[in-house]
């Protein structure tokens, strides 16, 4: 496995920075270092569930990229250690990307091989697989799937069943898996989107697709960062781009298998290439990465 090393390494959104002191004093275990994430942080669309209200500016950190800096508001809001988890009130609102990183960085911290992978989950609304990040770990044997968002709350609140430091494959799709599904005519684009405000379609996994590959190359970026060749909303996507997705979607499903086949395209093709700067969709302007 010659790409461990590469998911071992902090990079730039997973460095802790002058933060990695306080990450090497948590236990090193899968199920203790997601507990940690879930003490730290709180997912801005579901607050609510623990009877906390946001404002505006409590939402502006959902759109942090590196860890160092999620950490650093963290402890500014809180100084004690990270291992105590603060009251949902007390915690710093994020996605389940920001979870995912913060994940990777601990795992990373610690020796783990880990990185982001962006996809869809099928396990918050019923017939539908939401726009969703998890970690992705290398357990000495295998990678596997862990979910550092789902908490006990959560997991009543979505009726989950399953071991969410081991997500099943067909619970969440990588999104290289949605794109090959829709493309077999083995499932329908309309099922993958963000329910939330009633967006679906093979362009959102499309973007999805680029995302999670820009993610393996170690730059994990916001889930409404768009660049190059993303799709617009409901854009048809010619025969050209398809199969440059096509290409993406087999090595992003197996990235492990030709080290550096994936990097080699994303970091070759223009239409791939994450720029110095990227379109924040949600704040309508170009930010410098």
């Amino acid at each position: 496995m010659r790409t461990l090393p590469s998911y071992t390494r902090p990079g730039v959104m997973t460095s802790a920075g002058r933060f990695a002191p306080l990450l090497a004093e948590l236990p090193g275990d899968v199920a203790s270092l997601a507990a940690v994430a879930q003490g730290l942080l709180i997912h801005e669309a579901i607050a609510p569930a623990y009877g906390v209200t946001l404002s505006e500016a409590d939402r502006a950190s959902a759109h942090i990229r590196p860890a160092e800096t999620i950490l650093e508001q963290v402890v500014a809001g809180d100084g004690r250690p990270l291992a105590t988890a603060r009251e949902p009130a007390g915690r710093l609102a994020t996605n389940c990307r920001g979870f995912t990183v913060l994940m990777v960085a601990m795992l990373r911290a610690h020796g783990t091989p880990a990185r982001a992978r962006c996809g869809f989950g099928g396990y918050f609304t019923g017939g539908f697989f939401e726009d969703h990040w998890v970690c992705e770990y290398w357990d000495g044997g295998r990678w596997v799937l862990v979910d550092a968002q789902i908490d006990e709350r959560q997991r009543d609140l979505f009726s989950i069943g399953f071991d969410v430091t081991d997500v099943p494959r067909d619970r969440f799709l990588i999104a290289g898996d949605a794109w090959a599904r829709v493309r077999r005519g083995g499932a329908d684009p309309a099922a993958f989107g963000l329910s939330l405000i009633g967006e679906a379609g093979d362009w959102w996994i499309a973007g999805n697709l680029m995302r999670d590959a820009a993610a393996l190359d170690n730059t994990e970026l916001l889930p409404w960062d768009c660049w190059g060749a993303m799709p617009r909303k409901d854009e048809t996507i010619g025969e050209d781009l398809a199969a440059l997705f096509d290409r993406l979607a087999v090595l992003t499903r197996a990235p492990d298998e030709v080290p550096g086949e994936l990097q080699a395209l994303c970091r070759g093709d223009a239409r791939l290439r994450v720029p110095p700067a990227v379109r924040n969709a949600v704040r309508g302007r170009d930010e410098v990465i």
